[in-house]
């Protein structure tokens, strides 16, 4: 869980500018000035403090969300015949099948 504890703004509104700093790679005074434009008056050291805070805590919750996975792949792959025409079919197999 993200502690959000002490933050002026809210919740939203913090995530929304990290996610969009991350994920489009914009600077913080061009950020500071799309925050402005949605209404938001942010300085562009609040938001490099926001990111360098929240960025790796978000990334942490993210990992564990995601699916687990076993360390080691097979890869089969094969050219079968469908209505006459060769096609080339591959799948991904973990230990689990």
């Amino acid at each position: 869980m993200i502690d959000f504890k002490g933050a002026q703004y809210p919740k939203s509104v913090v995530l929304y500018a990290v996610f969009f700093y991350v994920r489009y790679g914009v600077s913080y005074r061009d950020l500071e000035e799309i925050m402005a434009d949605r209404g938001v008056t942010l300085d562009h050291s609040t938001l490099n403090r926001w990111v360098v805070r929240y960025a790796p805590q978000i990334a942490a919750n993210a990992q564990t969300m995601k699916r687990p996975t076993a360390i080691s792949w097979r890869m089969d792959e094969t050219y079968i015949k469908v209505k006459g025409k060769w096609t080339y079919l591959y799948r991904a197999v973990d230990r689990n099948g």
